[in-house]
């Protein structure tokens, strides 16, 4: 039986609305997703025992057994799988790189037993597993477990993290407000203009509580906001990953040049997001 190969692309959160709290201690979301073409990548083979190997420019600290969401990933599946995952994603970053690397093994899985992966609770591995196995654009919402897939243009982003930890308890902690309003309704076929008008008026809920637990974080959003031809900036999830948008590829790439430059310790990826 041949490997099966899957990309586990960052999932950027351009809105994040949290609008309640259950009795159970879990946050209600609302937040509109999209996916960029940067990530890992998971290979799965079919072995008589569960192995995991995790190698790539940011391996480091990644643990390589059932604490690893794609061992879990692959225990939920129901099968004994040797899993390599290519780690070029920053971890606990606020852009979902463990539920993505879940997600693609869950897809590899698919391919390579010929059966779907149990859909329902899914959540319970983490909020974000379930839009991950989208891999799109989509709506998120409840506790990660409602997952609307949307139809939108591409958008060109940069991508940055400042290589600090930003622990997504502590954020929750240091929200204050835990009942806020959802998202807006969103435009339908404006284009790319008119979905940046929208986001404009738009949240993360989060921004603000991360910074003042990480205040780097708001140094990176005054970097990109500096950028020519910068559009939006905001922080995806929990953080500390933060994004721009701009009208062109063309114009991400010059100003992903330009802040590596200037920051030669973040990490900092020109992205196409759809």
């Amino acid at each position: 039986m041949p490997p099966s190969r899957a990309f586990a692309p960052a999932k950027i959160n351009l809105t994040l609305h949290v609008t309640g709290l259950r009795a159970d201690g879990y946050h209600l979301l609302d937040s509109l997703v999209m996916f960029a073409d940067v990530g890992d990548r998971v290979t799965v083979t079919d072995a008589p025992e569960m192995h995991l190997t995790v190698t790539g420019p940011r391996a480091a600290g990644v643990p390589e057994d059932a604490r690893n969401l794609c061992w879990k990933a692959a225990e939920w599946f129901g099968c004994a799988v040797a899993i390599t995952l290519d780690k070029h994603l920053p971890a606990a970053a606020g852009i979902g790189g463990g539920s993505s690397d879940a997600a693609a093994v869950l897809r590899a899985m698919q391919d390579l037993y010929g059966r779907p992966f149990p859909f329902e609770g899914l959540e319970r591995l983490g909020a974000d597993v379930p839009v991950c196995t989208v891999g799109h654009a989509a709506r998120m919402q409840g506790i990660g477990e409602q997952v609307l897939p949307l139809t939108m243009a591409p958008m060109q982003a940069v991508l940055v993290n400042p290589g600090v930890d930003v622990p997504t308890p502590l954020v929750f902690k240091a929200l204050t407000e835990k009942d806020n309003p959802p998202m807006d309704e969103m435009p339908e076929g404006g284009g790319t203009p008119a979905a940046i008008a929208w986001l404009e008026t738009q949240r993360n809920d989060l921004q603000a509580p991360a910074i003042a637990v990480q205040p780097v974080i708001a140094d990176v959003l005054a970097a990109l906001e500096a950028t020519t031809g910068a559009r939006l900036a905001r922080m995806s999830g929990s953080g500390a990953t933060c994004f721009a948008l701009y009208d062109d590829r063309s114009t991400a790439e010059a100003a992903a040049a330009a802040l590596s430059l200037t920051h030669p310790d973040w990490w900092i990826a020109p992205a196409t997001l759809s």
